[in-house]
This record gives structure tokens, C-alpha cells and sequence, in this order.
């Protein structure tokens, strides 16, 4: 029997001081962008982390977009949606 090596590639987070927010500007509601790139599972995984976000942050609203292909980058028109409808933009790769 072999030996096993696993990498965990974290490190810890230098330490950074908190962002103020813009003066002036009230955040009612965050946008949560999710970008699908249609690999296998990914559609799930983002479910879940999206089913996950809107029970910890009740004003939280997702939109959904999906790339046609894996293996091409998404096209600017789906990125600028994602710029217009959302505060931040989660994507993940799945199998």
C-alpha cells in the first residue's frame, strides 16, 4: 500500500482593516450573480451554496446565468448581465 499526500492549499489571510462603505450609499439588499459553466454537477452545487446564502441573508437575491460551454469563457454579453445584476459573482466547477 501506497502513501498518500494531500495538499491543502490554504494559507492564512493577512490581516486586513474592515471596508467602509461608500458614504452615502445604503445596501437594502446584496445581489448574488451565480455563473454556471455547465460543467457536470456545477448546476447543483451552486444551488445549494445559493439555497444556503438566502437562508443566512434574508434580503439576499440570486440570478442565475449559465454559460453554454465549459470550454469556451463566457461570452461579454452574459458577463455584462452579471455586471448590471449583481452586487458579487460566485462561479465553481463541478464533476
Amino acid at each position: 500500500m501506497g502513501k498518500d499526500t494531500f495538499i491543502i492549499p490554504e494559507a492564512p489571510l493577512p490581516a486586513q482593516p474592515p471596508i467602509a462603505p461608500a458614504s452615502g450609499r445604503v445596501i437594502d439588499a446584496l445581489r448574488l450573480g451565480i455563473l454556471d459553466n455547465s460543467k457536470a454537477n456545477a448546476d447543483v452545487l451552486l444551488a445549494s451554496l445559493a439555497d444556503k446564502a438566502r437562508a443566512s441573508f434574508a434580503s439576499l437575491s440570486t440570478s442565475v446565468l449559465r454559460k453554454h460551454s465549459a470550454a469556451s469563457p463566457a461570452p461579454a454579453e452574459l458577463l455584462d448581465e452579471l455586471m448590471r445584476s449583481a452586487d458579487f459573482v460566485v462561479s465553481a466547477m463541478a464533476d
